[in-house]
């Protein structure tokens, strides 16, 4: 299915263009009902990304980081985020780019990583789309402390948890990040039956 008849995109003015771009973009849009609406809407383009959850059948447990987000933080998140390993392809593949930030974030090498959807995750003014992963991993594939990369700013703490405490914890609102979320669900719905 196209909708591209659907569409007339017909200005794109740049807000900011620093690491990420802020366009405005005026449109056209055909209704369902056949009429043409010009709309306006500020498209946030940052790239597309990946994350993954890894998880240990046997032990029952995943891994998950726990970090201080600014955006939530400023919309009034007074905790840090507890959150699965992440990152921007930055002109990667999606399987390399989670591969390395398994080894930066958590401190695993892991090593059959399975793609298992894809998803927009706000759509109506962001462009990215993420990769979701998940992987079983053991003690033997940990090859570092994790924490991420100081010169990112990143300051990352490793969390290995019973996914029933993780369960809980989207429940009691310590874990409110909607790829994490989106993940452990699908682990309680394929993984952990």
């Amino acid at each position: 299915m196209t909708i591209s008849d659907r569409v007339r995109v017909k200005n794109i003015s740049v807000l900011s263009d620093r690491r990420y771009r802020l366009d405005e973009v005026e449109f056209d849009y055909r209704r369902g009902n056949g009429e043409w609406q010009t709309q306006k809407r500020e498209v946030f383009d940052r790239g597309h990304a990946a994350t993954l959850l890894p998880y240990n059948l046997a032990n029952r447990t995943v891994v998950l980081a726990r970090q201080f987000r600014l955006p939530p933080y400023l919309a009034g998140h007074d905790d840090l985020m507890i959150e699965a390993a992440a990152g921007m392809l930055d002109d990667e593949t999606p399987e390399k780019r989670i591969r390395a930030e398994a080894e930066e974030e958590i401190g695993y090498r892991l090593h059959d990583v399975r793609k298992v959807f894809e998803a927009f995750m706000s759509p109506g003014s962001v462009t990215e789309k993420i990769h979701f992963f998940v992987a079983e991993y053991d003690a033997a594939m940990r090859i570092g402390d994790g924490g991420g990369l100081a010169e990112e700013g990143e300051d990352i703490e490793v969390l290995e948890l019973p996914i029933e405490q993780a369960l809980v914890m989207i429940s009691d609102g310590r874990i409110v990040d909607a790829k994490t979320i989106m993940l452990l669900q699908y682990a309680a719905l394929n993984i952990f039956k």
